[in-house]
Order: structure tokens, then sequence, then C-alpha cells
């Protein structure tokens, strides 16, 4: 059974006559929401600290008190989507910015070659009115990137798994490794942040990347990059020969290139502490900006929906599975939330 944290377990602690919850999240609806106590919360953070295998000090614990207090907020007001209890719960602001690791350079981007921009609506069949490569088979297993901004590489790996599937009916994972270490002189840092154009270009120039089984991911517990570039090109399996970006801001025709492509890299804005503990549902929240100076995050858009006459997008993340929706996050669809839309690319393969 899965262990989470969830704010609804809170709110279960919260009570004047507290039930049994364990870890599984509550599915009866929230009712009689009582007043913070600090009772519940020393329990809630005690529960934290067993199942993350977490090192308390002071200051984590103010950390955890403010966001559990934030979530509290959050859950007396209407919203599409629920905040919870996660492994960044106890993290400060500046820790939780080192996973963010996607760095916008506009001065760089026009020497990335070859490119091509799709920005015209083709309209060779009908849109469909919903879309989810996982169930096509051309999306890999969740991943996590650990303690290290490398969720570019996680992004870009995505898009060229599905690429190659399309390609060879194969769904590979390819190593992330590879474009952490050896993509430098392509314009990225390792754990300290890139480019998805920047990596899809490298592998084009490299000849290739390789499976994760060959060059496998550790930086997600060295927090840093390998000391030299172990790539081997005799055993690159896909290759890249060039990259789409698609039309910035326009939310209808990236729904086109992601339901006649398949999945696509795009970069959002998830610096809110809403986004940091987000659990299940829309993510709706306006202050998730979306214009290209807010993006810091690399993911892999995967699908697009409604529920409850609510659109939305589907996005993998690179936090493993206890976060979110089992590792992602639906965000709505319709403004930009976030930036989905601004910066969004992928490879030829």
């Amino acid at each position: 059974m899965r262990l989470l944290l969830s704010v609804l377990l809170f709110a279960g602690l919260c009570l004047s006559k507290p039930a049994v919850v364990g870890w599984t999240k509550l599915q009866s609806p929230i009712q009689n929401l009582s007043n913070y106590q600090e009772s519940g919360l020393k329990h809630l953070w005690d529960m934290f600290v067993k199942e993350f295998s977490h090192i308390p000090t002071m200051q984590s614990f103010q950390n955890f008190a403010s966001n559990v207090a934030r979530m509290w907020e959050h859950l007396k007001q209407p919203s599409s989507f629920i905040m919870g209890i996660n492994k960044f719960s106890a993290m400060s602001v500046s820790e939780y910015n080192k996973y963010l690791g996607y760095r916008y350079n506009t001065s760089k981007m026009s020497g990335i070659i070859p490119r091509h921009s799709y920005r015209k609506l083709a309209r060779y069949a009908p849109l469909p009115e919903s879309v989810d490569w996982r169930w096509k088979g051309r999306v890999t297993k969740v991943k996590d990137q650990g303690q290290c901004g490398s969720c570019w590489a996680f992004s870009a790996i995505g898009a060229i798994e599905g690429q190659y599937q399309r390609a060879e009916n194969k769904l590979v994972s390819f190593s992330e490794q590879q474009l952490i270490d050896c993509s430098f002189n392509f314009g990225n840092m390792g754990c300290n942040g890139g480019l998805m154009d920047y990596a899809f270009t490298y592998v084009k120039e490299a000849g290739g990347v390789e499976r994760e089984e060959d060059y496998p991911y550790v930086s997600g517990v060295t927090h840093e990059a390998n000391e030299a570039c172990a790539f081997q090109s005799s055993k690159a399996v896909a290759k890249v020969t060039g990259l789409i970006d698609i039309a910035s801001g326009s939310e209808e025709v990236l729904m086109e290139a992601l339901a006649f492509n398949g999945p696509i890299s795009v970069a959002i804005n998830a610096a809110p502490t809403s986004f940091m503990m987000y659990h299940e549902g829309i993510y709706d929240d306006p202050a998730c900006k979306g214009d290209s100076s807010s993006l810091n995050h690399g993911v892999l858009l995967v699908g697009y929906g409604k529920e409850n006459g609510i659109p939305y997008w589907i996005i993998k993340n690179s936090w493993g599975s206890r976060w979110g929706e089992n590792g992602y996050v639906r965000i709505k669809r319709g403004n930009n939330l976030c930036g989905v839309a601004t910066a969004a690319s992928f490879p030829l393969v």
C-alpha cells in the first residue's frame, strides 16, 4: 500500500477526538474542521521524520510548521487541488530551489541548430478531446532526480524516450547521467541547471545517448556531475537529428503538437509553495506566473484532458512517485498557467 502524508491526515489529527487514520490518505470528505492544534502538529512532525528518514533540526521543524500552516489555510478554501506533505515539507525556499534547474537564456538560444518551429495548426485530423501517452507506451516510469538541479536532463530524456518509441516501437529508458556529465560545452551546467534544447543538441553532436542501465544515474546522491564524461559511442542507441520548438504561448498549438507527435519537453514555474506541496487534483494557483523569466523547472508534457468541466495538462515530474499524483501533476489548461506553453520543444529521432 502506498504510504503518504496528506493534509487530510493533518485535518484528522486536529479533530477534537482524533481518529486512528494511519498513513493512508483519507477518502471521506473533511467535516467539522477544528482550530489549529500544536499537539496535532507535533504528532504529524514525528510521523514525517519517521516516514521520510528525516534528520530533525529546529530550522527544519520551523519550515515544516510554516508549510503545514499554508496547507491548512489552503484546505479551508474551495480549490480544485489538494496540497499534501511530502519530502519537501521541511525545506526552506533556498533548499527547495536546488531542485529547480531550468535556466532560460535568450542570448544563447540562437546558436542551437538545426531547429525548426512548430507554429501553425496543421489539423491533419480532428484534435482528440483527450490525450494520454502513458497509455500508449511512450512514457517510462517516474524517475527521481534527487538533490541535483538536473530536471532539464530528465525532461529531455523523457522526450527522447517518447520519440524513440515512436520511431522504433520500443520503449527504452535512456541515460540522464550522460547529459549531466557530458553537455557542459553545449551550455548546460550539470546539477546547477541547463536547457532541454542544449541537451538535444548535445545528443545530436555526440552521436546518440546510452541506455540508463549502461550509464546509470548517480548525481541525485552525489549532488554533482561526475568528474569526467564516460559516454561510449559504441553503446549509443537513440540518435537525435534536430529539434522542434513550439510557438511560445499558444496552448492550442501545443495541444496539436502533443497529440500528433508524442511527449514534449516543457519548462514551467515550479516556485510557488503550493506547487512544491501539490498532492492531487487540477493545480490552478493564479500566483503561478507563466512568463519566460518565471520558468525554472524542466518537465515532460504527456497529455491533456478535462475533469468536471476543467481542462488540464498532464505532466510527468522527476521528483519520484511519492510526489503529486504518483509523480505527475495536472495543471489547469487555458491561460498558460505556470508557463506550460512558453518554452516547449521536442527532438527529432
